[in-house]
């Protein structure tokens, strides 16, 4: 991958701005995690400014990752670290971590993509013609049957190939049009 925490919080930054999983709640721990255990990156000032409540939610997210990725490398590492921490779901659906596990894993998640459905190119019209011609065929040959004896002369020559049981009945339906 060899992709930066910065330039992986640039890829995810839209992602996380839209994201409905990050609520009021979760984003204020985010908050309070990088202000008490890292106070480098994240200042008092700078969590209360973030942690207004008169703004919606995903605005203090887009302000919060801009600011974040001002602060640096360490600063956005710290906040994957802290997303993994309590909003575990929401890191795992991050789109550089989708691209990072299907990277990883080729036989988990294999890059096949199948067509729906497409057996030739021919198009229905094709497939109507030759339904069509076997459609005939099948008349042609229920009808001719009771008229022509040959048709049972084709059932008894069929039945070289097949077991005694199967080979003795279609000789006696052979046999018995034949008497008729």
């Amino acid at each position: 991958m060899g992709d930066s925490f910065h330039e992986q919080l640039l890829e995810d930054s839209a992602f996380l701005k839209a994201e409905r999983r990050l609520d009021t709640e979760l984003v204020d721990k985010l908050i309070l995690q990088l202000n008490r255990i890292y106070p480098q990156i994240l200042t008092d000032k700078e969590a209360t400014r973030f942690r207004n409540l008169d703004v919606p939610t995903s605005v203090r997210v887009g302000e919060l990752l801009t600011h974040l990725q001002g602060k640096g490398e360490e600063a956005c590492r710290e906040f994957y670290r802290a997303l993994h921490l309590h909003v575990e779901e929401v890191y795992y659906s991050l789109p550089t971590r989708l691209r990072l596990r299907d990277y990883l894993d080729p036989l988990k998640h294999p890059r096949v993509y199948h067509q729906k459905h497409v057996l030739n190119d021919r198009g229905p019209i094709f497939f109507l013609g030759c339904f069509s011609v076997a459609v005939g065929m099948a008349l042609l040959y229920y009808y001719s049957e009771a008229k022509v004896t040959g048709g049972s002369r084709a059932l008894g020559m069929a039945a070289l190939g097949l077991k005694k049981k199967a080979q003795e009945v279609l000789i006696w339906y052979t046999e018995e049009s034949f008497m008729k």
